[in-house]
């Protein structure tokens, strides 16, 4: 049964055809229309075994009726040498459908998975040798503009985790926050899933807070749920401050005088309890230093 981990990529895709383009245009240097409309097509190749040859997701730019390019994308987690003799199927049965050039872009989860699957694939006849073009994450550049991540948030999804802890981190995350909000709420919560388990915790708490500043209203629970907790640890820091600047109070009330440390250590705490207790405590006390006895 595929998992989530090999649709998410050919879900990408079906939600924006356009995807597979642009990452042959930005990554493979493929010299494909900028301006052509991309649209999926049958994924099934009719031959002799229609049954074995059923790929992942088929792109035909400029329309299905008279296609001028045929991509096949296929999602790949691990190598598998079986697909040296599915993968020629494809092109050659898609190419004779549509009597157009085809390519083949296969995705991977990572730089060791691409370049297995990029073994050439030796056809037999001289000179024909199949070469796929094998993508993972970490070949795309940063998206740190907002533009452009809401015109292909696939492509900011996907890049996000690997530029997140960069140099460009804050413009990565700000792009793909305001890339996940223009979403629908399936594909909303199908990408901050994923962007969920592959970021670091520094830029987690990093999106949590462009996503509370900038009053996005992201539709998934994932992200409700995390925009809530900001919210909550938010409550709490303003009530630990109230607590702080009453307890300081109180000690200035009855004539106790508190150093600098002291007042740092009070108005550093975020535990409400313990400076609840702090403020009973000031009240029986003579000096400063007898409140954390």
């Amino acid at each position: 049964m595929p998992t989530k981990e090999h649709e998410l990529p050919l879900e990408m895709v079906r939600n924006r055809p356009q995807l597979a383009p642009t990452i042959l245009r930005t990554i493979f240097g493929i010299d494909l229309p900028q301006e052509a409309p991309a649209s999926l097509a049958s994924e099934a190749a009719a031959g002799m075994n229609p049954a074995e040859l059923r790929c992942d997701a088929t792109v035909l730019l400029n329309g299905p009726e008279a296609p001028t390019w045929g991509i096949i994308v296929e999602s790949q987690l691990r190598h598998d040498k079986e697909k040296s003799f599915s993968w020629p199927g494809y092109l050659a049965l898609l190419r004779g459908r549509h009597k157009c050039p085809v390519i083949l872009l296969v995705f991977c989860p990572d730089s060791a998975t691409a370049r297995a699957c990029a073994k050439p694939i030796d056809m037999g006849h001289p000179e024909w040798v199949l070469k796929p073009l094998t993508f993972h994450p970490g070949m795309l550049p940063p998206v740190t503009d907002v533009d452009e991540a809401r015109r292909l948030p696939e492509l900011s999804v996907l890049s996000t985790p690997v530029h997140s802890d960069g140099p460009h981190a804050k413009a990565v995350l700000t792009s793909v926050a305001a890339a996940i909000d223009a979403l629908n709420r399936d594909s909303g919560e199908l990408y901050d899933d994923y962007l969920k388990g592959r970021l670091s915790e520094a830029a987690r708490e990093i999106l949590e807070e462009i996503v509370k500043t900038a009053g996005y209203e992201w539709q998934s629970d994932f992200a409700k749920s995390h925009i809530a907790r900001g919210r909550a640890e938010g409550r709490a820091e303003g009530r630990a401050e109230g607590e702080a600047e009453m307890l300081l109070r109180v000690l200035a009330g009855r004539g106790i005088a508190v150093s600098d440390e002291i007042r740092e250590r009070i108005v550093g705490c975020t535990d409400i309890e313990q400076l609840l207790h702090w403020g009973e405590r000031a009240g029986v006390i003579d000096s400063a230093e007898e409140l954390f006895d």
